[in-house]
């Protein structure tokens, strides 16, 4: 019965997935725009963030809209199909539960922070015009 229900969700994934991600694109929001001494800064504290994700996760695809909104060039790494980046991910924040930030500081100290409403408010509070 669980390999029933594992190919369900499975092909339930491959019919859906291209639907979500072409949704995805078609209603991607307005970057802002910024002058682009402002917008080199924030490149520069993009480069100490990277979003741990699932191409066709709902809560994934979230962020990656508010990023495009906040123009964000922020580092996404598959941790579904990348073996390397799932155990990453598992190690340092301690399951492979996605959409997963991870923030290096300057001082190199890492922080995780999970759930999509919380990756929103931290992108926005952070980020936001």
């Amino acid at each position: 019965m669980k390999p029933l229900i594992r190919l369900f969700f499975r092909t339930l994934r491959i019919l859906l997935g291209p639907v979500m991600l072409l949704k995805e694109r078609l209603s991607r929001p307005a970057a802002l725009q910024r002058p682009a001494e402002q917008q080199a800064d924030v490149d520069r504290q993009c480069a100490g963030l990277a979003l741990y994700q699932f191409t066709t996760c709902p809560f994934c695809i979230k962020v990656r809209q508010e990023m495009h909104r906040l123009a964000l060039p922020i580092k996404r790494l598959d941790a579904q199909h990348e073996a390397e980046h799932r155990i990453a991910l598992q190690q340092g924040s301690g399951a492979s539960k996605v959409p997963c930030l991870k923030i290096t500081d300057a001082s190199g100290t890492v922080q995780w922070l999970s759930e999509s409403g919380a990756i929103i408010a931290y992108l926005r509070g952070r980020f936001a015009a």
